[in-house]
């Protein structure tokens, strides 16, 4: 047993890592096998030798947060501890750094994993990006930030989000009300990413300037897209010529974020997904990025990685059977 001591410069910073009711703490030392009290300004680690050098590592990241003004949750707590175990922790400091964009009620929006950083910088580099991953990986809200960065930043004069009907299929027209309303069930996320984004009232008034367009991807032939920022969401739904129809409408000024993930797809058995299609066919062009996001990934309840993970086990398994 050895234990290894942490100065601290202020003693909010230590609110700020214990958390409520000692619960960020009390994590660390049952993933990490340490123990950590705080005593006159320092905190104390003590443990066997290997496992305190993940704890004081933990710590230390948990308190450039904290100096940062970071908001520190259970969920980037648990995100630490498994870049200290991977031997990631130098890239600590470069998670929640870059503000992407600030929403209505002026909170910050950043990229909150590694995954994350690399798919917001590959959404500014590139003219096509492709963002997969699981559900809670941020993949839809993160292209809406940006697409709102780069509207404000009079880089782009419309954004266009979009995205397939897949179980309304042809019987669109058979469902009562306007064609806003019977397409509204379908598009409801990439309005709640954009009502967070601009507020209500902002956002209707751009809706009336036809600044922002957001219509189910039928819509979309036809067209030629310039000088807009283009987020296609659900692009595992889309057929195979659904997607090379959405790909070839982009235009001179434009971006494209096509977002999706592969393990939900709800076409009919016989009809190849759209987006594994693309990220088959477009992986070595050039200016086009494929991100793939991951379990790590998911900034919801840490249920939502369990359940990723005993899904994708079963699936291995079923893989095995398979073959066997």
């Amino acid at each position: 047993m050895i234990e290894q001591t942490i100065s601290l410069e202020r003693i909010e910073d230590a609110v700020d890592v214990f958390g409520s009711l000692d619960e960020n703490i009390k994590l660390i030392e049952h993933e990490l096998h340490v123990a950590v009290v705080n005593r006159d300004g320092e905190l104390k680690v003590s443990g066997e030798a290997e496992d305190v050098l993940h704890g004081v590592k933990a710590l230390q990241g948990l308190l450039s947060l904290s100096a940062r003004k970071e908001a520190i949750t259970e969920q980037n707590v648990r995100y630490i501890i498994n870049l200290v175990l991977a031997g990631n922790e130098e890239h600590i400091n470069d998670i929640a750094r870059d503000v992407l964009c600030v929403t209505a009620k002026g909170k910050p929006i950043k990229a909150k994993t590694l995954g994350q950083k690399r798919y917001v910088e590959a959404i500014k580099k590139n003219t096509v990006t492709l963002g997969v991953g699981p559900a809670g990986t941020g993949k839809t809200y993160l292209a809406v930030a940006a697409a709102v960065a780069a509207f404000r930043d009079k880089q782009v004069n419309r954004i266009i989000l979009t995205r397939p009907a897949v179980e309304a299929g042809e019987r669109l027209g058979f469902l009562p009300g306007d064609l806003q309303s019977k397409v509204d069930p379908y598009l409801r996320p990439l309005y709640d990413a954009l009502f967070d984004m601009l507020g209500a009232e902002t956002y209707n008034k751009y809706l009336e300037r036809g600044s922002i367009e957001v219509a189910p991807l039928a819509y979309m032939r036809g067209r030629t897209l310039d000088d807009s920022f283009i987020i296609l969401d659900e692009a595992q739904n889309t057929s195979r010529e659904q997607m090379k129809m959405f790909l070839t409408r982009l235009g001179f000024g434009s971006k494209i974020v096509i977002t999706g993930d592969v393990t939900q797809i709800d076409l009919p058995g016989d009809k190849v997904s759209g987006l594994k299609e693309a990220m088959r066919v477009l992986k070595d062009v050039e200016d086009i990025a494929i991100c793939r996001l991951g379990e790590a990934d998911v900034v919801r309840h840490v249920i939502v990685q369990r359940i990723i993970r005993a899904y994708e086990r079963d699936e291995e398994r079923r893989e095995r059977k398979d073959r066997s």
